[in-house]
Order: structure tokens, then C-alpha cells, then sequence
């Protein structure tokens, strides 16, 4: 009788220390190897990638960076980046379009994809309205122009002015569609012949700027503010209308006779595949809208010379489509034909 007592006793015991083991198990280490743990019965439960079709380096990478960082804090999650760079960000859209429409793609872009891509090229693989679900807008990334140190010149008349004394000399590098456009509407608003040297994305385009194999470019604050400061190209002016308050010194292009009127300013906003979960996609705006207004954010993409603020997915959805009419009219007015 008495070792059947204690045998009973012993399995009592031995259940209660499995019992204990297994809840400190979860309150350490077992919960924290689950980023997503928090969102079992919902959404998240696996990795979210965010993709970018720009490489890495690049101003739109950077902001994708920070987002991905406080997506994942704020869905309690786990938030990658993926860039796939490469034909004016055809490859990254294409692959974005072609996605499944589980709320695990999502694709921070620009107006190159969405606004100017469908006029630049004859054909595109995807439709920026049909294959997308708008989520928010990002902010504005303010573009400048940008000269080798090694030319002579210290503003934008300058500039033109050398520019009419070496005919065929001036060359303007661009790693997007902000830079292509920008670069031809320059030049056929002052009547200066200039070459365009096209990049796959802005890094390499900012190196060649600086060991002199091309004359100027136009740049997003956020890739080329630190080169900029770092004193090795040398910023002359901004293609917004309005001075930017990231960079309040630069005058605007506009500013310049010749130029009245120049107003070109580039966007950046995240879209998921076509058919994605409207609760998903309203999850997922409610998180980027409310980091977008938010001063965290604001103030760590601030320092890239982004203009952070948000937006609801009608909004963008209805941006998109105006844009789209916009760059239309950009791209016919600088002579630029389809490719």
C-alpha cells in the first residue's frame, strides 16, 4: 500500500513540474521565437516582404527600410525587404502584379512605376490600376538637380550658359523616371542640347556623376542629400515649384526664367496584388497611415530629405489615376517618345 502511495505521489509531482516547465517556457524563450506569436489567429502569421524595384542604396530603399522596421513593431510581426531593381521597375511591378493576394507582397514604389512607366514604354506586363490594391501613401521625395564639382558653374543659369558655350558637352545620368523626364524637360524648356545616359538605378548613376563620366543628374534628396553634404557633386536647385523645407537653400528650378513653370515632384506609396482581403489591406493601411503621420517616423526619414504623410487606400487609388493623366502630359511635353 505504501509504494503505491508514493508512486502516486511521484507522477503527482512529475505532472506539475512538466507543467511548470512549459509555462516558463512560454513566457521566455519559446514566445520571443515567434516574432508574430501575437497574431496567431490572425494576421500575421508568417513573414511579410516588401519589395522594391530599386536597388539597394537608392531613396526609396532607404524609406522601405525604416517602414519595414516599424511595420513589423506595429503588426508585431516580421517585415522584410526585397529588392528587385531592374528595367525602370518593371521586374519589381511584375512580380508585385503577379503575387498571390494574401496580404504577404506588399510594394513600396514611385511614380515610375505608377504614374510614368505606361507612357514611357510601348508595352508594360502589368496595369498599375487593375493589378494593384492601393494601401497609403508614403510622402514625396524631393528631387534635385545635382552637377560633377569639376564643371564651372554654381546655378542654373549658370549652368545653361555653359551649356550654350560647349554645345553637345552637357550629359544627365538617370537611375528613374523623375531623372529621365526631369533631364528632357530641362533641356527642352531652355532650348540646351543635352545627352541622356541611362542607369539601371540611381547608385551607380550618382558614382559616374562623381568621377565625371556624366555632367549633372536629377536625384531624390533621400540618395544623394549625404553626397551632396559630403561635399563630393554639388546641388543647384530643386525641380519642385516651392523651395523644400528639407533642403530650404536650393532655389527651384522654376526660379529660373527659362524654366518658369517647372513642377515635377515624385511620389512614393505602397500597394499589395490586386484581391487581396479588404480587412487586410485596411489592417495594413491603418498601420502605415497612422507611422506616416506619426513624429517617429517622420523624423528618421526626414533625415533622407523624405516628406513623410499618409493616406487611405481611396486616396491613393484616386491619386494614382490622376498621376497617371499628369506624367502623360509631363512625358508628351518633353518630346520623349515610347520604347
Amino acid at each position: 500500500m505504501q509504494t503505491t502511495k508514493n508512486a502516486t505521489e511521484e507522477k503527482t509531482v512529475a505532472v506539475a513540474n512538466r507543467r511548470r516547465f512549459i509555462s516558463i517556457g512560454a513566457a521566455t524563450g519559446l514566445a520571443s521565437a515567434v516574432p508574430w506569436a501575437f497574431a496567431q489567429d490572425g494576421y500575421p502569421k508568417q513573414p511579410i516582404r516588401i519589395v522594391v524595384p530599386f536597388a539597394a542604396g537608392s531613396g526609396t530603399d532607404a524609406v522601405a527600410r525604416i517602414t519595414a522596421q516599424m511595420l513589423g513593431e506595429a503588426l508585431r510581426g516580421s517585415v522584410i525587404v526585397d529588392n528587385k531593381a531592374g528595367a525602370n521597375g518593371v521586374i519589381g511591378a511584375e512580380a508585385v502584379a503577379k503575387a498571390p493576394p494574401d496580404g504577404y507582397t506588399l510594394f513600396m514604389t514611385t511614380n515610375t512605376t505608377h504614374s510614368a512607366n505606361p507612357s514611357l514604354m510601348k508595352s508594360l506586363p502589368y496595369d498599375p490600376v487593375k493589378d494593384f490594391a492601393p494601401v497609403s501613401r508614403m510622402g514625396n521625395l524631393p528631387f534635385m538637380l545635382v552637377v560633377n564639382n569639376d564643371l564651372p558653374v554654381k546655378s542654373v543659369a549658370e549652368l545653361l550658359a555653359w551649356g550654350r558655350a560647349h554645345p553637345g558637352k552637357l550629359t544627365y545620368a538617370s537611375g528613374n523616371s523623375t531623372g529621365i523626364v526631369s533631364g528632357a524637360t530641362l533641356s527642352r524648356m531652355s532650348g540646351v542640347p543635352m545627352l541622356h545616359v541611362p542607369y539601371k538605378s540611381t547608385p551607380p548613376a550618382i558614382a559616374d556623376l562623381i568621377g565625371g563620366q556624366v555632367s549633372m543628374m536629377v536625384v531624390d534628396l533621400a540618395a544623394g542629400l549625404a553626397t551632396v553634404r559630403a561635399g563630393k557633386m554639388r546641388a543647384i536647385a530643386v525641380t519642385t515649384q516651392e523651395r523644400t523645407k528639407l533642403f530650404p537653400e536650393l532655389p527651384p528650378l522654376a526660379d529660373t526664367p527659362e524654366l518658369k513653370g517647372f513642377d515635377i515632384t515624385s511620389w512614393n506609396g505602397v500597394f499589395a496584388p490586386a484581391g487581396t482581403p479588404r480587412d487586410i489591406v485596411l489592417k495594413l493601411n491603418k498601420a502605415l497611415s497612422e507611422m506616416a503621420n506619426g513624429a517617429a517616423f517622420r523624423e528618421r526619414v526626414s533625415k533622407l530629405g523624405f516628406d513623410a504623410f499618409g493616406s487611405t487606400p481611396e486616396e491613393l487609388g484616386a491619386f494614382t489615376v490622376s498621376e497617371l493623366a499628369k506624367w502623360r502630359k509631363l512625358i508628351q511635353a518633353a518630346g520623349i517618345q515610347p520604347e
